[in-house]
């Protein structure tokens, strides 16, 4: 599956199976935030008493491509597909750079 780096800041609800806040610093240097529940971020057991920051992982989709007027390559993806994530503002696409990706299977690696 693929997915999109993001920092696991902070422990923020206990309510099973315990929520984190997470951040995403796109393509133009604009952060992002979320708030998601443990497992969706990571195959770690984390809590309030776990060390913060964490890297995590958002499953995305990607949908779109691009060169920059610089030469630099841009991927556009989407959070909402598979597992309905979205930042704090509700948005859902993001231009990220292609190094922010990366295949991931919760069962064998992060």
């Amino acid at each position: 599956m693929t997915g999109v780096r993001v920092t696991i800041r902070r422990y923020v609800d206990d309510s099973q199976p315990g929520w984190v806040e997470c951040c995403l610093t796109d393509a133009d240097g604009r952060e992002w935030s979320f708030v998601e529940k443990v497992p969706i971020v990571t195959a770690e057991r984390l809590d309030a008493r776990s060390l913060y920051p964490r890297r995590g992982v958002i499953a995305c989709q990607v949908v779109g491509r691009r060169t920059e007027a610089d030469g630099r390559e841009v991927v556009v993806i989407d959070t909402q597909q598979p597992w309905g994530v979205a930042a704090t503002s509700g948005e859902t696409r993001f231009a990220v750079r292609p190094e922010q990706l990366q295949e991931f299977d919760w069962g064998r690696d992060q």
